[in-house]
């Protein structure tokens, strides 16, 4: 009986902080929706899901010939691939937010040394990710979509579709997004002491190869695109070992204080 006692104590003792760690990751999620749902409704106020896809648009709009003009293959197309640029937009405005929820869920069993190590990665790779984003709309998208348009034959009358120019635009943004994650990830290999710094060094030539394979494989077949994501690749690796480098040096756990045992004389 006394042992039967003792493990309904001892899962009474676990079953509170357990549920109050549920009912916290349900306040962290409902916030985060919360966020999204905002950011949906400014966005539907202004610009709007109309001018959201003109400017997701511009960049194949301006390498168009004159006159030339996207169509809608499906008869729900002009309704939902707005609204659909409209949920991704406003996910991402809130992203900075949604990210900062997991981190407060997650940050009070972390050690103080390991929160240096987590908050500037989710910080960092928020922005990389952003900034992956806005170098393939800034600059990739105009530059491989004047190179597509150069060979197309004077008798055919580019007409995209805005659902497929939809689907091309978001696997562009989300390899650009995971691609500049390179420092993110060769700091966490290293930091967990999966791979050395040394080794990161000596396999930078298998890197560049790797990184235009996956170039190759991930953008569209023409040269612009695959150079314009293999060579930040190659210079964000180089980043990254130096990153790593900078985060095993700060973020190692403290050393034990040592127990001097003294000998009774």
């Amino acid at each position: 009986m006394a042992s039967d006692n003792t493990k309904e104590d001892e899962l009474a003792g676990t079953e509170q902080p357990f549920v109050a760690h549920l009912v916290e990751l349900r306040d962290r999620l409902i916030k985060a929706a919360i966020a999204v749902g905002i950011a949906v409704a400014i966005l539907a106020l202004y610009p709007g899901p109309a001018a959201l896809y003109d400017i997701l648009a511009q960049p194949l709009v301006a390498s168009l010939p004159k006159g030339a003009t996207m169509i809608a293959t499906s008869v729900i197309s002009p309704f939902m691939v707005p609204l659909k640029i409209m949920m991704v937009t406003a996910f991402l405005l809130a992203l900075p937010f949604v990210l900062w929820q997991v981190w407060a869920f997650v940050a009070p069993g972390l050690y103080s040394h390991e929160k240096k190590l987590v908050l500037p990665l989710v910080i960092s790779s928020t922005l990389l990710f952003f900034v992956g984003v806005a170098f393939c709309y800034f600059f990739v998208f105009g530059q491989v979509f004047k190179f597509i348009q150069s060979f197309a034959p004077k008798s055919i009358t580019a007409a995209p579709d805005i659902e497929a120019y939809l689907d091309f635009v978001l696997s562009m943004f989300l390899a650009f997004g995971l691609a500049f994650e390179v420092p993110v990830v060769v700091v966490v290999l290293a930091r967990m002491g999966i791979v050395s710094v040394d080794k990161l060094k000596s396999f930078r030539s298998y890197f560049i190869v790797v990184a235009f394979v996956a170039a190759a494989i991930v953008t569209p077949p023409d040269v612009v695109s695959q150079l314009a994501l293999a060579i930040p690749m190659c210079l964000l690796y180089e980043i990254g070992i130096w990153a790593a480098q900078v985060f095993i040096r700060h973020t190692q756990a403290p050393e034990e204080p040592s127990i001097k045992t003294r000998q009774s004389p």
